[in-house]
């Protein structure tokens, strides 16, 4: 499961493979459950028929999805991952599932735990090419008790024993997991598919080829 990835630093490449302008820059691009980070949505007016209304947009938002009904923001704790299986019943993502919430993550590298040596060692992952990665999540947004909208989102992942390098990673013991990498030439597609036609999406990244960067101590 992802609970550490790095976010884009450069604005220009941002809009460059994102289509879209970033937002303000958050405090961290070294990000953790709870951080604050950014996602890129459909924009809500992208219907209307206004040339002047942009197809996406991008928002700063809390790593963790923070469901409508959560008495706080602590919830992103246990919140940062949604598993495919289960996304349409688990509690916390079933309603953004529902309402096909869905967001891109932006990330240049992801976080997993290589534990091949029999301790774990943190390792970064990457495309082969240098592109960022875009991840497939959903987005919510949370009214907070003094009445201001805190928008947030979440990593969907899918089992990884099948993909050739992802399948090394985790303990011996536990499933091997990972998020769901977009083709940058669906993006767009998967913001606007619904739930049901949107299933396709939820696979092991096939054409995107990944690499593993052993991190230093």
């Amino acid at each position: 499961m992802c609970s550490h990835y790095q976010a884009l630093k450069e604005r220009e490449r941002y809009r460059r493979n994102f289509g879209v302008e970033p937002p303000l820059d958050p405090s961290k691009t070294d990000l953790w459950p709870g951080y604050l980070g950014t996602f890129i949505r459909r924009h809500p007016q992208a219907d209307v028929g206004d040339a002047a209304v942009p197809e996406r947009e991008a928002l700063n938002g809390l790593f963790g999805l923070v469901p409508h009904w959560s008495e706080d923001t602590k919830i992103t704790r246990h919140t940062f991952n949604a598993r495919t299986e289960t996304v349409a019943t688990k509690p916390s993502f079933r309603d953004a599932w529902k309402n096909a919430q869905h967001c891109i993550i932006p990330a240049d590298v992801f976080f997993e735990p290589d534990w091949r040596s029999g301790k774990a060692i943190s390792t970064g992952i990457a495309r082969t090419d240098g592109e960022p990665i875009g991840i497939a999540g959903l987005w919510s947004v949370w009214k907070s008790p003094k009445g201001e909208d805190i928008h947030s989102y979440t990593m969907l992942t899918v089992n990884a024993e099948s993909h050739p390098l992802m399948r090394e990673f985790h303990k011996p013991t536990d499933e091997k997991r990972m998020v769901v990498i977009l083709p940058e030439d669906r993006y767009q597609d998967w913001l606007k598919l619904g739930t049901t036609q949107s299933m396709e999406f939820l696979q092991d990244c096939p054409g995107v080829p990944l690499l593993a960067m052993p991190t230093t101590p």
